[in-house]
């Protein structure tokens, strides 16, 4: 009887949490817990069904078992994502050298240096840039235009949801290496 009603409110519970899980790895967490309380609930309806008919008490600790088992998988799922966000981890499937050539290829980039990519919370990496514009097209377009067209760049083409970029016109390297030196 208590494992109906545990399968009935954990349903309920999955259809509130379905669609956050894919945005937030705190729902995610609570996401997976409740599904692995469905199934637990599900193989404790099975072994008392078993039990009940056939007598066969070992059903209740092989039960046990599996419930136990379908722990580790969504625990080690989780803590792997938990790890990327604690250690800024390089988001996957960014490729950097990919989002380079596409900073390199936006008109008027010179260079592009201390590129960093990581993720804050899950499904939510950014990004960092110094890009080293040319002095002419920062002077015809402006410094927010070339802005906009850097996030767009990004934007479009990589699942990147925040970008900082420091623009520097082309003679700022040499102050950097002086200042580094």
């Amino acid at each position: 009887m208590f494992g109906v009603i545990g399968l009935v409110a954990n349903m309920v519970s999955l259809a509130l949490l379905m669609r956050g899980q894919k945005e937030s790895l705190n729902v995610r967490g609570a996401f997976l817990e409740v599904v692995a309380d469905a199934l637990g609930s599900l193989t404790v309806i099975v072994s008392a069904g078993v039990i009940m008919l056939t007598g066969w008490q070992a059903a209740d600790p092989i039960a046990s078992l599996v419930i136990a088992l379908m722990i580790v998988p969504r625990t080690w799922k989780l803590l792997r994502e938990t790890l990327d966000v604690l250690l800024e981890a390089a988001p996957k499937g960014v490729d950097m050298a990919e989002v380079r050539a596409h900073i390199l290829a936006t008109d008027g980039v010179e260079d592009v240096h201390d590129l960093h990519a990581w993720t804050i919370t899950s499904g939510m990496p950014v990004l960092s840039a110094h890009v080293v514009v040319s002095s002419d097209v920062l002077s015809a377009i402006g410094h927010e235009k070339m802005l906009h067209e850097l996030q767009d760049c990004l934007g479009g083409h990589f699942d990147v949801e925040h970008c900082t970029f420091q623009l520097e016109p082309s003679g700022h390297a040499e102050h950097e290496a002086r200042l580094c030196h």
